[in-house]
């Protein structure tokens, strides 16, 4: 629990980070070679946790086609220092009331736990690993990350989010409400687009074009659009409106899901690129995006380099922790009379209950600003501090 600065990792060391997405597992190994990380390993497979989602519960199945993942993925994880790997879940783990039955036993087979993150933190995540993909330039950007549950959306410049939003919009939970009998009609792709439509009509004011100079897509899907627009030469490059259209006039020509076959598609995408599309034509139109680029850095990679200022204690929440109590005028001889406190309580349980250096820091973080909720209501100050720290 020493808070003081550590030297750089040694040159050669090892970082892995898991993405437990609602449509796909993703893993990445990275080494540190010059002070930079160099992947060595990528990996990526169709699990389709959220498709497992009924009224709000996980079905074994869907938790046993995960853990069967996570073994084969821990194969590739024996090299690397357990402290040294962070999992986080998204959309479908935040969700499902039974997450527990698949966390726990994901810990047995990964030794290290799953960090359920919230949809502002998957946001911020995902910036960070597009912001180390792209050139340092200083133009704004809208970064979207259609996913299987939820979209991201990004405004920010370099390496720093300033807005960020989150929304229940996803290909698989798309594919489920609109397409669950595997038929193509352009009654339900209009549904699909116009849910999507209506879900993102209140964030349009603050990621309208006005507010960004270029928009970059992240997800495997809008890899996947992009892919098939330059194949069939529907653009020079990247997703444009016009080659959207043309996209979705070809899918819409196949009667089944199933049937769709078209060149630059892979198989583990067939059954999200129509909901995919849906989505992406209807942001367009929303947030009037002419054209946007995509970017191989996405959340997975946003971990890995999370993870590496952890490690390095040159971590962005520690800073973000400082800026609030000044912002919000803690008195620092409380604070760190709370904090003491909480250290007692921590040390007392930190092995019965297998609690590690990750959860001290959220301990002693929360410890610091337990009162900034006092901005904003004596009444229930903890409920508005907890509020405040999550956002």
């Amino acid at each position: 629990m020493d808070n003081t600065p550590q030297e750089p990792l040694p040159e050669g060391s090892l970082l892995a980070a898991l993405d437990l997405g609602s449509n796909s597992f993703h893993l990445i190994i990275a080494k540190i070679e010059h002070g930079e990380l160099r992947p060595v390993e990528t990996l990526a497979e169709k699990v389709q946790l959220g498709a497992g989602l009924q009224d709000g519960i996980l079905s074994e199945e869907a938790i046993e086609r995960g853990l069967a993942c996570l073994t084969r993925f821990a194969q590739l994880l024996e090299s690397v220092d357990v402290q040294r790997i962070r999992v986080v879940g998204t959309n479908a783990l935040r969700v499902a009331k039974n997450r527990w039955e698949f966390t726990w036993r994901a810990r047995q087979i990964l030794g290290t736990g799953v960090d359920v993150i919230y949809g502002a933190e998957e946001a911020r995540l995902v910036y960070l690993g597009v912001a180390h993909s792209l050139a340092d330039d200083a133009q704004s950007r809208l970064v979207i990350d259609i996913g299987g549950g939820s979209t991201e959306f990004i405004i920010g410049e370099k390496f720093e989010p300033q807005r960020m939003e989150s929304l229940q919009i996803g290909c698989v939970s798309y594919i489920a409400e609109f397409f669950s009998d595997g038929l193509i009609s352009r009654l339900h792709y209009r549904r699909a687009y116009n849910r999507a439509r209506i879900e993102s009509l209140h964030i349009r004011h603050h990621y309208h074009s006005d507010h960004w100079a270029e928009s970059i897509g992240s997800s495997g899907t809008l890899q996947a659009i992009a892919t098939i627009l330059v194949q069939q030469g529907w653009s020079e490059g990247g997703i444009t409106r016009s080659g959207l259209k043309q996209l979705e006039n070809a899918l819409l020509e196949f009667e089944a899901i199933a049937d769709i076959d078209i060149e630059g598609l892979g198989a583990a995408r067939r059954g999200v690129i129509l909901p995919g599309v849906a989505i992406i034509s209807a942001l367009f139109d929303t947030l009037n995006i002419e054209s946007m680029r995509t970017s191989k850095g996405a959340l997975r990679e946003g971990v890995l380099y999370d993870l590496l200022g952890r490690l390095t204690h040159e971590d962005v929440r520690e800073r973000t922790s400082n800026a609030l109590m000044q912002r919000y005028s803690v008195d620092a001889d409380t604070a760190a009379l709370v904090e003491r406190r909480a250290r007692v309580f921590f040390t007392a349980t930190r092995n019965s209950w297998h609690l590690g250096n990750n959860e001290w820091d959220l301990l002693r973080w929360a410890a610091r600003s337990h009162e900034i909720g006092m901005a904003i209501s004596h009444k229930h100050y903890n409920r508005h501090s907890a509020y405040l720290l999550r956002n």
